[in-house]
This record gives C-alpha cells, sequence and structure tokens, in this order.
C-alpha cells in the first residue's frame, strides 16, 4: 500500500499520493492549510516549493490561490479609477471592451501570461485589426497589468512583447504659410479664421470650439485658453476645462490676424461677452462632422490631399520653431501637459510668446506679398 504518511517539517508539509506524485500543503498567513495547485513528481521538488512559498510569504509577497480576481472585474474597476477626459475615456473603453474583454475578462489575473498576450495580439492581427488599434489595445491592457504588479496581485507584467506599445506612423506633415491660406479662402466665411488661428496659434480644434468673446483681446493680441469641447457618442458635446494646469493658458496671436480676427467677431460670432466666437452656419456649436464636410472640398480646392486639421496644430508648432523658441516656450503655446515642472519657467514665456507671434506673422507678410500684395482677408 502507498505510504501516504505526512513528512514533518518546519513548514509545511510533503506527501505521497498513491499516484506516486508528491503533494504540498502550507498553512498560509492567515492560519488555513492549503494545498498546492499541482502535484511534484518527486519529494525533493515539492520541499523546493515549499521553500519558494515559505520566502514569498515572509516577503510580504504571497497571494491567496484562493481569492483569485478576474481581469474583467479588475481592468472595469481600473477603468473607471482612471482620470481620463471625455473622449480618452471613451477612446480606451471601446478598445477594452472591443478587443481585450473577449480574450481575456474571464481569466484570472495571475494566469495571464506572455504567451498569452503574444497569442492575443496576433490573432488580432491576423484578423485584420488595424496596427494603431492593436498598438492601443496592448498598451491599455499593460496599463491594467502594471497597475495589477503595484497593487500586489501580480508578480510581473506579462504584456514584454518588444516594440508592441509602439504605434509605427508616418510622420505628420506641416504646411507652409501660402498653403495655409489656400485653405483658408477655400472656407466659408465663418471658418475662415478657424483656420488660420489653428495653424498659427497651435490651438486645439475642441479649443478653438469653445472660445468665447472674452478670451479674444484684440489690443494685445492673445488669446485665453480656458476651456475645451469634447464629443464623445456617450454624452454628446461637453465643454470642460484642460486636464491639466499647462493646458490653461494664454498664447499671443500675429499682428496679421487682428483685422480678420475682428471683422470674424462682428460678423459672425454670437453676441455677448460670453458669446462663441465660432459657430456653425445655422448658429449652432461647431462640430467635427460638420466641420469635415466643409474641409474636405476646401482642400479639393486647395490642390491638397491628406491633410488633417490636426496638421495645422503641427504647422503652428514648426513656425514657432523656427522663430527660436525653445522646448520649455513651445511646450506653453501648445498646452501640453506633459511638462508641468517647465511651468515655474512661466516668465520666460511671458516675455518671448509675443516675439514669436511677431516670427509668425513676418511668414504671413511673406506669404502675402509673394501672393501679390493682398493685405486683407480673401475669400467670402
Amino acid at each position: 500500500m502507498p505510504n501516504t504518511r505526512g513528512k514533518r517539517r518546519r513548514f509545511g508539509s510533503v506527501r505521497k499520493l498513491p499516484s506516486g506524485r508528491f503533494q504540498a500543503r502550507y498553512p498560509g498567513p492567515d492560519g488555513l492549510l492549503r494545498t498546492a495547485d499541482k502535484t511534484f513528481p518527486a519529494q525533493r521538488d515539492a520541499e523546493v516549493w515549499l521553500v519558494r512559498k515559505e520566502a514569498e510569504i515572509i516577503e510580504n509577497r504571497w497571494q491567496d490561490p484562493n481569492a483569485e480576481i478576474a481581469f474583467g472585474e479588475y481592468a472595469t474597476a481600473w477603468l473607471k479609477e482612471r482620470d481620463y477626459a471625455a473622449t480618452t475615456r471613451e477612446r480606451n473603453e471601446s478598445a477594452l471592451r472591443l478587443h481585450i474583454m473577449p480574450t481575456f475578462a474571464r481569466s484570472p489575473l495571475t494566469q495571464i501570461t506572455t504567451p498569452h498576450v503574444r497569442r492575443w495580439r496576433s490573432a488580432l492581427l491576423d484578423n485584420g485589426v488595424g496596427e494603431s488599434t492593436v498598438v492601443k489595445a496592448y498598451q491599455i491592457l499593460r496599463a491594467v497589468m502594471n497597475t495589477a504588479v503595484d497593487d500586489g496581485l501580480i508578480q510581473r507584467n506579462p504584456c514584454r512583447i518588444k516594440g508592441a506599445g509602439a504605434a509605427k506612423t508616418a510622420e505628420r506633415p506641416y504646411l507652409t504659410v501660402p498653403e495655409v491660406y489656400r485653405i483658408a479662402d477655400a472656407m466659408p466665411s465663418y471658418f475662415r479664421v478657424v483656420v488660420l488661428l489653428a495653424a498659427f496659434t497651435g490651438l486645439r480644434f475642441g479649443e478653438l470650439a469653445a472660445l468665447q468673446r472674452h478670451d479674444v483681446d484684440l489690443g494685445r493680441r492673445t488669446i485665453a485658453v480656458r476651456r475645451s469641447q469634447a464629443e464623445t457618442r456617450t454624452h454628446g458635446l461637453t465643454i470642460k476645462t484642460p486636464k491639466s494646469s499647462a493646458g490653461v493658458r494664454t498664447v499671443a496671436f500675429p499682428a496679421s490676424l487682428v483685422e480678420e480676427l475682428a471683422a470674424h467677431l462682428s460678423e459672425h460670432a454670437e453676441s455677448g461677452r460670453s458669446g462663441l466666437v465660432f459657430v456653425g452656419q445655422r448658429g449652432g456649436r461647431l462640430r467635427r462632422n460638420n466641420f469635415r464636410r466643409l474641409w474636405l472640398p476646401a482642400l479639393r480646392t486647395a490642390g491638397l490631399s491628406d491633410v488633417h486639421f490636426h496638421d495645422l496644430r503641427h504647422t503652428g508648432n514648426t513656425l514657432a520653431a523656427t522663430g527660436g523658441a525653445t522646448t520649455r516656450e513651445l511646450m506653453h503655446r501648445m498646452g501640453h501637459s506633459s511638462v508641468r515642472a517647465a511651468l515655474i519657467y512661466q516668465h520666460l514665456v511671458n516675455g518671448r510668446d509675443q516675439e514669436i507671434a511677431d516670427h509668425v506673422d513676418e511668414q504671413i507678410r511673406r506669404s502675402k506679398g509673394d501672393r501679390g500684395g493682398l493685405d486683407g482677408p480673401s475669400g467670402t
């Protein structure tokens, strides 16, 4: 008859099963007896496993095998706890729901391994999911598992695929000043200044859509960015303050735009101090879809293709850089939140921002000279 008597040890016990394999058991920190989740071919293997388990308890790395947490439960709570902007939250929730949960929702966190992640990623690519979408999904999965490591639920992040979290996207183009004006000339008059401000100040679409009359100072040639408009399927249009302190800023604009902006405020903006600077043809809020219906024909008229509205922002950043703006000055002007510590150098920006705008203004004036000395706005 097989020997099933337990061998006494300082920590835990090992016994031989009728199958000839060995079973290890040990008391957890709570005093409850737990059995290893596998058996061992040799007694020595079971004893080594117990030594490692004892070390986990001593080093406070032990996890209760009876308290497994499913990825779906954990990731849902993780997403709710993130301080995301509305559009970012919607985008990440969609990636989690469509591309991650179908594979990992019911999997215990501790059982998700690097090979599992590798097979999941390959399957997405093989099924025709776009590379940028797969990269985003991988980044979210990695972030969730990083938090699980921090929470002590897993020992190591299984997302360890080299290069999987880096998007391989082509660098976006930037436009010349004449190209900017060709697009602006092709837009309806009520959207002309949207294009010019986006290109020559670097303001985002949502920031332009939320501008109010009192944000614009024609005398000082500045625009105060205090809020932004977001568009999501869940909540529709929402107005929010910038997520970071870097997003709240005052940006100087070129002198060449003063006359055009003054005319726009007189002819197209809402009345009153809090009136919107930019509205649609029928007086509603500026929306991306409605703007895009006019943007695409304007590109064709201007003889340009594959230009995104966000490329205007890239253009503004490039123009400012050619004017000698430092990295800190550029980050201030663009409202990047990744350099919050650099805001302590605010006094440097305040002195130079006007000079940056003046440099952009010089480029505009040169462009107008090349176009036959046109000084006023063109188009209707």
